[in-house]
């Protein structure tokens, strides 16, 4: 049941790279995030309003939160700016590198790790064609998948020390707060918001579904092995290449379609090694513990 929800998870979120892409048209990428957290917070604050559900705030929940939330907040900061210069698709398979990132930074490494590690790195050669132009979307992505891969690391360890929903619920407020001052720096004109059918249905994607989707890898994480939640998580960049084929046109040349192919495969193949059920050393850095 976990690994079920966590595929329907997945496809929410590769329908969200298409969606953002297409909403920067409209929004610069703060104010679009801004927007995304804001309606995430204000509904699932709503929820717990209405079932009388306090939140933990303690030195320790908030550390983790912060800690959390600053892998957060840099993981959807590059990839939305990197949405601007570089596709869909090529955002989505750039990031589901984190699936490599994960079991470096939980320290399991092992032949596997470094074989995966090269193919990853030769997919991502022929995906960007760095010999003709090395597109700062593309590098930005990069970022974000380090980023993310922080952050799922660090939920293997935050989300089996108590409250989960607190730890869930103070993510989504910091990460909020944090991105208003980018949004003042945009000063992005009061037309922009306007409340297009793109920028409603990119709302609903991101703010409502990928709000419930981030719940449940939140409620997954408690039991299910990170690597195992990576390579789940590898489906993504399937999903999103589909839907930036079918609503934005968007295509890869043959060389694109081997590289990411080479970028499932290093995905797959790094993240099917021994489970673990149980975290004993400190995850990501010793300063992450």
């Amino acid at each position: 049941m976990p690994q079920l929800a966590l595929v329907v998870t997945t496809l929410v979120w590769g329908a969200t790279f298409p969606a953002t892409k297409a909403v920067l048209e409209q929004l610069p990428p703060f104010s679009f995030l801004v927007l995304r957290f804001l309606l995430g917070t204000v509904l699932v604050l709503g929820v717990l309003l209405a079932l009388g559900r306090r939140l933990r705030l303690d030195r320790n929940m908030l550390r983790m939160s912060a800690i959390a939330s600053a892998f957060l907040f840099l993981g959807y900061t590059t990839q939305t700016v990197g949405l601007r210069y570089t596709t869909a698709s090529n955002s989505a398979f750039i990031t589901a590198l984190y699936v490599i990132f994960v079991p470096l930074f939980l320290r399991r490494f092992g032949l596997r790790i470094w074989v995966s590690a090269g193919l990853a790195l030769a997919g991502l050669w022929f995906l960007v064609n760095p010999t003709v132009s090395l597109n700062q979307g593309d590098l930005l992505n990069l970022a974000c998948a380090a980023a993310f891969g922080a952050h799922i690391a660090c939920l293997e360890r935050y989300t089996r020390r108590g409250d989960t929903v607190s730890l869930f619920v103070w993510q989504l407020v910091i990460v909020t707060a944090v991105m208003i001052p980018g949004m003042i720096v945009e000063s992005p004109q009061p037309a922009r918001f306007a409340p297009t059918a793109l920028l409603l249905v990119t709302l609903t994607i991101t703010g409502v579904l990928a709000t419930g989707a981030f719940a449940v890898q939140m409620w997954v994480q408690q039991v299910v092995p990170a690597q195992r939640v990576a390579l789940i998580f590898s489906l993504e960049p399937v999903f999103a290449a589909w839907l930036a084929w079918y609503f934005l046109g968007e295509h890869l040349d043959p060389t694109g379609w081997l590289g990411s192919g080479l970028i499932l495969i290093a995905v797959l193949l790094g993240t099917t090694g021994q489970a673990v059920t149980k975290v004993t050393e400190p995850v990501g850095s010793p300063q992450i513990g």
